[in-house]
């Protein structure tokens, strides 16, 4: 399940359309000599209509401490609103980029902190895997609520129409998307399945999950559902899927796995980094 958002910034309007949303990003400021002018009025738009409020920092090669405080000197932030750094500049180092979000943290201990990138800046350019509070991935070539990564998101840009980017956040609703922001100890962060244990996965098994964990395959590049007609339902596709994931992870994270560790069933290291979200 998924929240609807936008992304806007000063070419979009400040009277943009709010109906079905439940937040809106708003850029801020950029580098440490550029303010939306639209900011404001932008975020009282959204503040008016009752959704989750984000802003966030357009990154430029320099010191990233002085842009933590040039953005928070401009931002507004209220309790509950979201942060988040938007890295796109290639003069912006990786090591730059997690400089940013561990001074951004600091300086606001009270709010999320997302990283705002695109696939290719994701997949190239990053070494840490290091996103702060989440990760507010950029995939217009993939299905809403699909990006193409294996990190867990939180946000998904799937699109851009009407001159809108378009957006889902990985939560059961907007309360619980507001209830994250908040960073309420109730919870409302994205969840995922527990291991079932190895046993669970049995051939003809019927479960959402088996549904669940065929969308993230498919999300991470490794689908091979072709004998399967019910996606509810275990099948030889799902076996030929996984043992392809768990290759794939092995490789990319160098965990050297031989033998039932590439094997069907699952086990509890690779279902884990899987993040199979709840059903």
């Amino acid at each position: 399940m998924t929240v609807k958002g936008i992304d806007v910034a000063s070419y979009q309007s400040s009277t943009y359309s709010t109906s079905g949303l439940g937040f809106v990003m708003v850029k801020a400021t950029e580098g440490t000599s550029y303010v939306n002018p639209k900011h404001a009025a932008q975020v009282a738009h959204a503040r008016a209509a009752g959704v989750a409020v984000g802003h966030y920092h357009f990154a430029r090669p320099g010191s990233m401490a002085t842009q933590v405080t040039y953005f928070l000197q401009h931002a507004g932030v209220k309790a509950g609103d979201i942060l988040a750094m938007d890295w796109e500049d290639t003069g912006v180092s990786g090591a730059d980029k997690d400089a940013f979000i561990k001074a951004l943290q600091k300086a606001s201990a009270a709010h999320r902190v997302l990283l705002y990138c695109n696939l290719d800046f994701w997949l190239h350019r990053d070494t840490t895997s290091f996103c702060g509070d989440g990760l507010w991935i950029a995939d217009p070539g993939a299905a809403a609520g699909h990006p193409r990564v294996e990190h867990a998101w939180t946000i998904h840009q799937y699109s851009s129409t009407d001159g809108m980017d378009r957006n889902v956040a990985h939560f059961a609703d907007a309360a619980a998307l507001t209830t994250w922001a908040a960073k309420s100890t109730s919870g409302g962060a994205p969840s995922y399945e527990a291991f079932p244990g190895a046993a669970w996965f049995t051939a003809g098994r019927k479960s959402p999950i088996v549904a669940a964990m065929h969308a993230r395959l498919v999300a991470v590049g490794c689908d091979h559902y072709k004998s399967t007609a019910n996606k509810d339902v275990i099948g030889s596709g799902d076996v030929a899927s996984y043992e392809a994931w768990q290759r794939k992870y092995s490789t990319d994270h160098h965990k050297g796995w031989t033998g039932a560790a590439l094997k069907w069933p699952p086990g509890k290291e690779s279902w884990d980094a899987l993040h199979v979200p709840k059903a």
